[in-house]
């Protein structure tokens, strides 16, 4: 079963919920993201070449900061 995001069709969505404490930025647990999983996966499973082929969208970082703690949720929208 495919899901609809937006405008575009994917099969599956990756939800993880983070919580952290001190204020953090949307564009620093993006690139946290990329710089954590770098060569965790083999060459194919690249976040970068995913998204350069379609295969995984765009990262989104929904977040909330109060009392010097960020909580929020990263979805990965994915055709693997």
């Amino acid at each position: 079963m495919a899901l609809n995001l937006g405008d575009a069709v994917v099969k599956y969505v990756v939800r993880a919920k983070i919580e952290v404490a001190g204020v953090v930025e949307k564009p620093d647990i993006i690139g946290a993201i990329f710089g954590q999983t770098e060569g965790l996966f083999s060459p194919e499973y690249d976040l970068r070449e995913l998204q350069d082929k379609g295969r995984i969208g765009r990262i989104t970082v929904e977040v909330k900061q109060s009392d010097s703690k960020t909580v929020g949720e990263i979805i990965i929208p994915s055709n693997l």
